[in-house]
């Protein structure tokens, strides 16, 4: 028997074994596939340079917050006037507030400050939120100001003070004709004067005894508001020289708190009684004992001082006191009676009108305006009759020496100096720094 080669294995050997790689090469081919399918999945794509253990981690998927919308911010509006004359609140907030709401916002405002009392003129701010009312503001005077704000448990009430942006100003200026003329000349209010004129006035006569050539100096607050003028604030020092006699005066508050002016000894320039009850007027008749009487044409005494005045010009109560006296008289006109103690009583006649919440038994203090200058009664011009009477007698109220108030306290004296000391020196013209060296060297020499 001839032997054959075993081809017959072989092949089938190469067979299983083509086979076997055929079988390989689809496992590594799937896995490949599946390889890529899930880096496809978790990265989208892999760069060529990853490393395998790189590839094969797998990405956390991030948790996002769910996104809140934001509330919007209340739409704020605010407006702003002048009180009119016969506008109240319930005119004002009427748009806004129900009548019922009205009348609970009055009741709050009433123990802070009534509303029946706002006067024609003074600015007010409404704000509101959205078209609701939030807060209603007056302003009560030129440093203070009512808030009313409205919150979940009803309205709330408060003063507050105005804030302003004070600057200390040096305002001096010479007499030509009159104060009133040397302050507008300088550049300032009128109403610079008035007050300048209230500082000396228990010293000085402003209506009688001013001569040109007379000057002033103040150191004054100037109050600004959003960069514009809008008042004066406190006068801190002041200086008048009448007739070459020299005053000045310093703001300085005594042991209660109160500021008034003293000299720069620690007296007190306030008096007993002010020198006139009027601002800036000319007297038209003096004190006499007997005077034609320009309307019923017989001598008779005039026991009083006429001060000519324009009608409505204010009156102000000399002194401390009571009113004793609200009444019409045929001569007199409407007038007023006021018992400063148990030694003094002064009238005031020919009003046009009263104060009002001027009345018999009204505490007034110095200064407080208790009429307006009229002509009524035997007048033949608006003027003031002012009297005055010392145990029942008339006397001629330029004549009297009125006693001045309290001085600085023994123990406040030495904080009284060193108040005014860089006062004196503006007052001087001299640098704070020299005058406080100055004084120090006198202190040392004493």
């Amino acid at each position: 028997m001839e032997n054959r080669p075993n081809t017959s294995r072989k092949a089938r050997f190469r067979i299983v074994g083509g086979r076997r790689i055929l079988v390989a090469a689809v496992l590594v081919g799937a896995l490949c596939t599946i390889a890529t399918v899930l880096v496809t999945k978790g990265q989208q794509a892999v760069p060529e340079q990853l490393s395998v253990s790189e590839a094969q981690t797998e990405t956390a998927p991030e948790v996002q917050t769910p996104v809140v919308p934001e509330t919007p911010e209340p739409v704020l509006a605010t407006s702003a006037g002048r009180i009119e004359r016969g506008q109240s609140v319930s005119t004002l907030l009427s748009s806004l507030l129900s009548p019922l709401e009205i009348h609970t916002l009055a009741q709050t405002s009433k123990d802070v400050f009534s509303l029946n009392g706002m006067r024609a003129g003074r600015p007010y701010c409404i704000v509101t939120a959205d078209g609701d009312f939030q807060c209603f503001e007056y302003e009560i005077d030129n440093d203070e100001k009512l808030v009313i704000t409205k919150g979940d448990d009803g309205f709330d009430a408060k003063r507050e003070a105005i804030p302003y942006d004070i600057r200390t100003a040096v305002v001096n200026g010479e007499v030509e004709s009159s104060l009133y003329n040397a302050v507008t000349a300088s550049g300032e209010k009128a109403a610079l004067a008035v007050r300048l004129a209230n500082i000396f006035a228990w010293d000085v006569d402003f209506i009688r005894d001013i001569r040109k050539g007379d000057s002033f100096k103040v150191l004054v607050e100037k109050r600004y508001r959003e960069g514009n003028f809008v008042g004066y604030g406190r006068i801190t020092a002041a200086e008048f020289v009448n007739q070459g006699d020299h005053f000045r005066g310093f703001l300085f508050a005594d042991k209660n708190g109160r500021e008034t002016f003293y000299d720069a000894k620690g007296h007190s320039l306030r008096k007993a009684f002010l020198k006139a009850p009027l601002d800036f007027v000319r007297i038209s008749s003096n004190f006499s004992r007997s005077r034609m009487h320009p309307i019923l044409k017989i001598r008779r005494p005039h026991l009083g001082i006429d001060y000519a005045a324009p009608i409505g010009t204010p009156i102000r109560a000399v002194g401390d006191g009571v009113i004793i006296k609200r009444a019409w008289g045929k001569g007199a006109g409407r007038y007023v009676k006021i018992r400063h103690n148990s030694t003094y009583m002064t009238t005031y006649m020919h009003m046009s009108r009263f104060r009002k919440g001027v009345n018999v038994g009204t505490r007034v203090k110095q200064g407080q305006v208790i009429g307006y200058v009229g002509s009524t009664g035997y007048s033949t011009g608006p003027h003031l009759d002012f009297r005055m009477q010392k145990n029942g007698t008339y006397i001629n109220p330029r004549r009297l020496k009125s006693p001045s108030a309290a001085p600085v306290a023994k123990d406040r004296m030495q904080a009284f100096r060193e108040a005014i000391a860089p006062l004196v020196a503006q007052l001087d013209g001299v640098e704070p720094m020299q005058a406080a060296v100055h004084n120090e060297e006198q202190a040392i020499l004493n």
